[in-house]
């Protein structure tokens, strides 16, 4: 399966997620902030971030604008997971090319298919 690394400051929803992933034979990996999230990514980018918009140190849309800017993980496949509700953030992220919007509360079928589209959009050889 997918080495997945999830980018999310809230302890209980982590765990849920990781839960979720790895029961489906995910390998997990976790950041707590933008700043080490996107570190994770540089050193060794995984097949699939999941990343709330809302973490410590850069917001969410500046991580995604460092991973499109980069040659390294222009395609690397994010799915959002986040609080924000409105338009405005969906717009945004959306034109900055994520994989996937979801907002929170995640239904666990919901997840996994957002999670196999993201892997499906990976290029060929990654």
């Amino acid at each position: 399966m997918a080495r997945i690394l999830v980018i999310e400051d809230d302890t209980t929803f982590l765990g849920l997620l990781r839960a979720h992933l790895s029961g489906v034979g995910h390998t997990v990996e976790t950041a707590e902030d933008a700043a080490l999230g996107l570190r994770a990514i540089v050193a060794d980018p995984p097949d699939l971030v999941i990343l709330d918009l809302t973490v410590p140190y850069l917001d969410g849309f500046e991580l995604l604008e460092a991973v499109r800017s980069d040659s390294m993980t222009r395609t690397l496949p994010v799915v959002v997971i986040t609080g924000r509700t409105d338009d405005e953030s969906y717009m945004k992220a959306t034109k900055i090319g994520v994989n996937g919007y979801l907002t929170k509360p995640v239904e666990r079928g919901e997840l996994i298919k957002a999670i196999q589209e993201g892997l499906k959009a990976r290029r060929p050889g990654r």
